[in-house]
């Protein structure tokens, strides 16, 4: 590939991470919508300790976000970093395979999460300096699509290894690897590091840490902090999993409805992108909190499937409306020189409230009813989205 080539008008490093991203999301959703299946349903764990397997996941991965931005900015180097954490999480793969124990399963998701702590921060940091800022919202919307055409063909492949191995999970877990493989090789092939030459690398130290806090704009900490306390009720997305198995859709569907929420994920993302870029990221942020808040009052009083494909779909549209344009909008508040490191921030914070997220979750399933669980959820979306409404009223005044 030539550097300066455009690819559906993005130039080479978003569009290879994009391709990245979708061969990786094909492994990982081939295990996601599983594995709350394997845990209930062969290992008979209960949903307390899948919450809790889920939380440790999550918070190891954001724990690991901050220092990998911050490393990413100290050595000035982003792609091998990627190459190393989709490694990892690949390597997490046969682990779950040969599981006996939710211990195992839960070793297995802790290691394929530090494969995603280590990338996540590089990754976005590639994105945002090889797009062009006025396009910035597209670009990032350009990878959650393609990320998300994974999880579409992810959970198709698990349900067509399904139906031809006789719900063998184990066998899908294995045969897993093979895109996470494809991934790896993209991106020691195909990725191009971007080198700022109008930046200087910063050495390691406290003078960097403290350069760092004194350039960050409060609308960043005001931010984080609002996404935050939406994540705190955004518990993990095998709670719908489980809930969908609840109210009657059959076990060999669950892939099906999942892979439903990803295609309407991956189809809404370009075009919320450049409607963002077009009527401002802000209003496409409201608009999701106030959906998501809707979406989990709708989870905690379904009766019936019909209403669960219907709230999947909706789903995979908040997720549309959120991912890619959050991080579009952080790209224009944070400081130029510390670009993964304010990633890396970002992601932590929201990373580690989703432990206790999807703890409460648990408890709230099985300790008061799997209603209370979406309930909580709706709840902290509707103060989400009210902070947020007090947020863009200060910010257009200053």
């Amino acid at each position: 590939m030539k550097e300066n080539r455009k690819f559906f008008g993005f130039g080479r490093n978003v569009f290879v991470t994009g391709i990245v991203s979708f061969f990786m999301d094909v492994s990982s959703e081939m295990i996601y919508p599983l594995v709350p299946l394997f845990l209930s349903n062969v290992l008979g764990v209960n949903k307390s300790v899948i919450g809790l397997i889920e939380g440790i996941a999550e918070s190891t991965a954001s724990l690991l976000k901050v220092f990998s931005g911050w490393f990413s900015d100290r050595i000035g180097n982003r792609k091998w970093l990627m190459a190393v954490g989709y490694g990892i999480s690949t390597l997490s793969r046969p682990i779950v395979a040969l599981s006996s124990g939710w211990q195992h399963v839960m070793g297995s998701r802790f290691i394929d999460r530090v494969g995603k702590g280590v990338r996540t921060a590089p990754r976005d940091a590639i994105i945002a300096e090889s797009a062009e800022k006025a396009y910035l919202a597209r670009a990032f919307s350009f990878h959650r699509s393609l990320d998300t055409m994974g999880a579409v063909a992810g959970p198709a492949i698990a349900f067509f290894l399904l139906g031809i191995l006789s719900n063998d999970y184990r066998k899908v877990f294995w045969l897993s690897m093979i895109p996470g493989v494809i991934a790896v090789l993209l991106i020691i092939f195909f990725i191009k590091e971007q080198k700022n030459k109008s930046a200087k690398v910063q050495k390691p130290g406290t003078s960097a840490l403290l350069h760092f806090r004194a350039n960050l704009d409060w609308r960043f900490k005001a931010f984080v902090f609002i996404a935050a306390i939406f994540a705190l009720g955004n518990s993990s997305d095998v709670f719908l999993i489980l809930r969908a198995q609840q109210i009657g859709i059959q076990t060999t569907m669950i892939p099906v409805v999942y892979l439903l929420f990803n295609l309407i994920y991956s189809l809404s993302s370009i075009p919320a992108g450049i409607a963002a870029d077009k009527f401002g990221k802000k209003r496409v942020i409201l608009t999701g909190f106030i959906l998501f808040a809707i979406l989990y009052y709708g989870f905690a009083v379904a009766k019936d499937s019909i209403s669960i494909w219907i709230l999947f779909g909706f789903y995979g549209l908040f997720m549309g409306l959120t991912e890619g344009i959050q991080k579009a909008f952080l790209a224009t508040i944070i400081p130029q020189d510390f670009k993964a490191t304010a990633f890396g921030v970002f992601h932590t914070v929201v990373g580690l409230a989703m432990f206790p997220a999807s703890v409460i979750g648990g408890y709230l399933w099985d300790h008061i009813s799997p209603s209370a669980t979406f309930y909580f959820g709706a709840i902290t979306a509707g103060i989400s989205a009210v902070l947020f409404v007090v947020f863009i009223i200060i910010a257009d005044r200053k």
